[in-house]
């Protein structure tokens, strides 16, 4: 693996793993707040199905 390839393999695995540390744990009170303020449209079967049994029925 040349150099290049390798920079641009870790430099796409720092940047995933630095946006996946800034979003809520689902389930807690940032993630509900999230949630609630969240076109609830845009939500995802998952993301419902979770805030009905996290954020609705504690």
């Amino acid at each position: 693996m040349s150099l290049s390839k390798l920079f641009a393999v870790s430099s796409a695995l720092l940047l995933t793993l630095s946006l996946t540390a800034c979003a809520p744990e689902v389930g807690s009170d940032a993630w509900c707040k999230q949630m609630k303020e969240k076109e609830s449209g845009d939500w995802t079967a998952n993301e419902a199905a979770d805030y009905a049994k996290h954020c609705v029925f504690k």
